[in-house]
């Protein structure tokens, strides 16, 4: 099927790029860009019923609920709850009215994700349904929106587990929740218009990079004479670097091709790389008659990236990935979650658990989290919605769409390296995977592909083998491009409130695994399974609805085996000592007598009750390759001077860290501390407050199950359970911005450890114009 067929049978007009690229917290000027960018994110009227007479124009909707998307259609238990509770097929309305600038130009309508299946309606008339949750799709509106009254969408959204969606047809290691979980945008351009653009960087190591910017067009009217012209001015920050342009030539009854503007040998470019993440902006008008008459940006960064027989290169340089799949979920509101926690998550893995690749198992993810991944340095490999099953054929082209729609939204993320080109953990189908492989590489030429599989005797279609490896050791690699995509996981599922042996265990795994690929230069790195704890089916995970495979827990805090990852960075950027253990003598088979400790020091010294009790250098024994492996001192006759224990790490014979860890037992303190104070009063905008319960020097304290009772005053509500009971002394709830500007007052109460009081500003957010 050509594109031009499918564009008739689904009626979707393919805008996947620029569903990215234009989604914005503002209108813009149609007088500076051409183009006009309306959100309507908030002001949905929902139904978790769906109704024949509610997709009509005219239809009272006064009584459904008014939500703000995200959304999702059902908030749910953290743990121990029925997926089928949230799959059933719900409806939203959205009145909105256009500018009067829109006359006589083109609408669109573009959804970045809505889970599973969205058929939509503009005033009554059937434009489509979009079938996938994980990708974005637009509807033009052009002939159908009334320019001097009220116009209505209507959305019906199936979120039930459809066997002809990807990733659905048999069992699904994850939870895929519902609802119109992600923005929505009007989009407003001329009859001739930048459908999207792909930036290039050439050359990048030559000190005077090249630069390709291939520009997308799509038009509705026929173009006799060479009218039009195209200008691309690249930026840094608002310094204007360089500018070139070029007349498109006159196109007729034909399709109009892509229009490709080279910039040459530009000087003073700073490389994009994982401790010094530079951006670029490329901006792209389109001219006609002196006029803008469209005009659209990108950010992108210049950096050479790629898999070689010595292991990954970036610009030049073998760098060991090491790394953490991510489910993009959340307690209570499954994935609907706003750019803000979704930024936070590639925080989290950049910054505290100081990866450098993460794998979005197994769906392309928010736009926010890859923007974010590349503000800080985070690389990716992304990949198409599915789990171990291939469907016929109808579903297999829907696959073969979905490679197709990640890739051209993604393309001009520097942080993106590999495409995931094959449904994870498949068996073997070469017509699929052919097309898939070849959607990737036509698409985009300058990245390499993967397919993450769970045999080597596999045949081999894409660029880098990528392979999930439960075993230990590991298997030899068996391709020159080698990458381990899954280990641990499933293998040794692991709970904050597990006794010391299982923790330590846990951490042990991935630290050996890590060890194995730094012993040869041909695994050119390893992704463990996985970041965070997620939701799951009831035949997998621990029969209450979680995979507890994370190296941290559902709300992103830390277990032991995290201070592994954290322990991996150099002294320069953080130094780490992270006991994988909590501080107690008889949580472990006859008596506490290892201390595993991960830490980028040289020498560490042990003192219980002030006493020198252990001096420990790393553990090259267990772990020869590690740059910074664990310790593992033994303790032996201490229990009788019980007391505090105090961990002193060196580094050149100097003390430079000290951690210490309760003897006495007691809970002492409880703290609530939100990750920002400043939220933006749109709806949507979200921040997460953690929990903790510890000992006086600020260690968690595991056994704390106390249930934590909040107050709440001014525009915000709480995702959340209240009261909240703590799980391994730690937990998190997460406090939404409503949409009036003002105060916010958080008072979290512990039973007996006393309050805590935060205190939020709501900044007024910009009116939502249609």
């Amino acid at each position: 099927m050509d594109r031009r067929d499918f564009l008739k049978s689904t009626g979707t007009v393919i805008a996947a790029a620029s569903v990215a690229g234009n989604l914005s917290a503002s209108t813009q000027s149609s007088a500076h860009t051409g183009r006009i960018v309306l959100p309507i994110n908030r002001n949905w009227r929902f139904s978790p019923k769906a109704m024949d007479a509610a997709r009509a124009r005219v239809f009272d909707d006064s009584k459904f609920e008014r939500v703000v998307v995200p959304h999702t259609n059902l908030r749910v238990p953290w743990h121990g709850f029925d997926e089928k509770t949230y799959e059933f097929v719900s409806l939203y309305r959205r009145h909105f009215r256009l500018p009067a600038a829109a006359r006589g130009k083109r609408v669109f309508v573009d959804f970045e994700g809505v889970m599973t299946a969205s058929k939509v309606w503009v005033n009554g008339t059937y434009l489509g349904e979009y079938k996938g949750g994980y990708t974005p799709f637009s509807f033009e509106l052009t002939q159908h929106v009334d320019h001097d009254r009220d116009n209505v969408l209507a959305v019906e959204v199936d979120s039930s587990e459809r066997a002809d969606i990807p990733p659905f047809g048999n069992e699904v290691d994850y939870l895929t929740f519902g609802g119109i979980y992600r923005e929505v945008q009007l989009r407003v351009v001329s009859a001739t218009y930048i459908e999207n653009i792909f930036a290039q960087p050439k050359e990048v190591l030559s000190g005077r990079p090249a630069l390709d910017v291939e520009c997308f067009l799509e038009s509705s009217e026929k173009a006799s004479g060479s009218v039009y012209t195209l200008e691309a001015v690249l930026y840094d920050g608002a310094q204007e670097i360089a500018a070139t342009r070029q007349a498109v030539p006159a196109w007729g009854d034909v399709a109009l091709k892509p229009q490709t503007l080279h910039f040459d040998g530009i000087d003073g470019i700073a490389l994009w790389d994982l401790h010094a993440p530079k951006l670029y902006r490329v901006e792209v008008r389109l001219i006609k008659a002196a006029e803008t008459v469209d005009s659209d940006t990108r950010r992108i960064g210049f950096r050479e990236a790629k898999f070689t027989p010595e292991g990954f290169k970036i610009n030049g340089k073998v760098v060991k990935l090491r790394g953490l799949d991510r489910h993009q979920m959340f307690p209570w509101v499954g994935q609907a979650m706003p750019a803000r926690v979704q930024k936070r998550d590639a925080k989290i893995l950049r910054n505290e658990l100081k990866c450098n690749i993460v794998r979005t198992s197994h769906y392309p993810q928010s736009r926010h989290f890859l923007d974010s991944c590349d503000e800080v340095g985070l690389l990716v490999l992304e990949e198409i919605p599915g789990w171990q099953h291939i469907g016929d054929l109808a579903w297999q082209n829907i696959s073969v769409d979905n490679v197709r729609r990640m890739v051209r939204r993604d393309w001009n993320h520097p942080s993106i390296i590999l495409w995931g080109v094959r449904i994870n953990e498949s068996r073997d189908n070469h017509d699929f995977y052919t097309r898939t492989n070849a959607m990737a590489h036509k698409l985009d030429p300058t990245r390499q592909t993967c397919g993450v599989r769970y045999f080597q005797e596999s045949e081999f279609l894409e660029d880098v083998f990528t392979m999930n490896d439960f075993g230990f050791p590991l298997k030899k690699p068996n391709h020159p491009l080698y990458l381990n995509t899954e280990f641990v996981g499933h293998t040794y599922p692991t709970k904050t409130v597990d006794n010391i042996e299982r923790l330590r265990e846990h951490t042990i795994r991935h630290a050996r695994v890590h060890d194995q690929l730094a012993s040869d230069p041909q695994y050119a790195g390893g992704i463990g399974w996985c970041a965070f704890d997620y939701n799951t089916h009831a035949n997998f995970g621990s029969g209450d609805r979680i995979c507890y495979h994370g190296v941290t827990d559902i709300w992103r805090e830390p277990k032991p085996a995290a201070g592994f990852y954290r322990s991996q960075c150099e002294p320069e950027e953080e130094i780490v000592l992270a006991p994988s253990f909590h501080w107690a003598f008889g949580d472990e088979n006859s008596a506490f007598s290892e201390a595993l400790i991960c830490s980028n020091c040289e020498h560490l010294k042990l003192y219980v009750s002030g006493k020198l009790i252990a001096e420990a250098d790393p553990d090259r024994e267990q772990f020869k390759h590690l740059k910074y492996a664990p310790f593992t001192p033994k303790l032996s006759n201490f229990h009788e001077e019980w007391g505090d224990l105090r961990i002193e790490g060196y580094i050149g014979g100097k003390l430079v860290a000290t951690k210490m860890m309760s003897g006495k037992g007691v809970d002492q303190k409880f703290t609530a501390k939100p990750d920002d104070t400043e939220l933006v009063a749109d709806g949507a905008d979200t921040t997460r407050v953690v929990l903790r319960v510890t000992d006086e020097h600020d260690a968690v304290r595991p056994f704390a199950c106390d249930g934590i009772r909040f107050e709440l005053s001014g525009p915000a509500t709480l995702i959340g359970d209240n009261p909240f009971a703590l799980v391994g002394g730690q937990g998190a709830v997460w406090i939404r911005a409503g949409e009036r500007a003002g105060k916010v007052t958080l008072t979290a109460h512990h039973p007996y450890l006393g309050s805590q009081m935060m205190e939020f500003t709501l900044k007024a957010a910009e009116a939502e114009e249609a």
